[in-house]
């Protein structure tokens, strides 16, 4: 089987600052390249380089001069697409942010746009989604497979609960309003109009 490679990383003595720059510098566009990066993830790719923490610092500062990374426009990104588009909670967005290396302040100022009416909304969406694909799984294992999804998501017990009882509300009184109206239907549809001889 083929193997690929890893190309050496040289020691640090062996180029100059100047060098180390360049290098560090052609890390950051190629990440940048591909989709946007938090400073953090472009210095750990650095690393994996080879250039030296110093160097890295130079390449950060002047590509955040140049507005090319923007750890608050990412944070604010990432908001909207983990939370708005996967239904994400407030802390499991922080934690994925984190990892990326943004800084605490950055993250508090991003999350913070996810109001406690945002998430219950998103969890009742989620609960809501989660019955419906799954509505051949008997209780009480549909129930605890509900929750489990939204604790997935980052959702604590109660915000949880709080979705899964609404939901199942929900279903309750549309089962109760398609039984009236299954009723309804029938009884309509049993009376027969005599027609009058002419």
């Amino acid at each position: 089987r083929g193997s690929r490679r890893r190309s050496r990383v040289p020691d640090p003595d062996e180029l100059s600052d100047d060098e180390w720059y360049e290098r560090g510098r052609e890390v950051v566009l190629t990440k940048l390249d591909s989709r946007a990066h938090t400073r953090g993830e472009l210095g750990i790719a650095m690393s994996r380089n080879g250039v030296p923490e110093q160097v890295q610092h130079q390449v950060l500062d002047r590509f955040e001069e140049l507005g090319l990374i923007d750890d608050g426009n990412f944070a604010m990104q990432w908001v909207e697409s983990r939370h708005g588009a996967r239904g994400l909670s407030r802390r499991a967005v922080a934690m994925e942010l984190s990892r990326k290396g943004v800084a605490p302040d950055v993250i508090d100022e991003a999350v913070n746009h996810i109001s406690d009416d945002d998430e219950a909304r998103a969890a009742v969406e989620l609960a809501r989604k989660k019955f419906r694909t799954s509505a051949s799984v008997p209780e009480p294992r549909l129930t605890r497979r509900v929750a489990a999804v939204l604790a997935r998501k980052g959702y604590g017990p109660d915000i949880t609960w709080q979705a899964v009882r609404q939901v199942k509300e929900e279903l309750e009184r549309n089962k109760h309003w398609n039984s009236r109206a299954g009723v309804g239907g029938k009884s309509q549809g049993s009376c027969r109009i005599k027609s009058r001889a002419p």
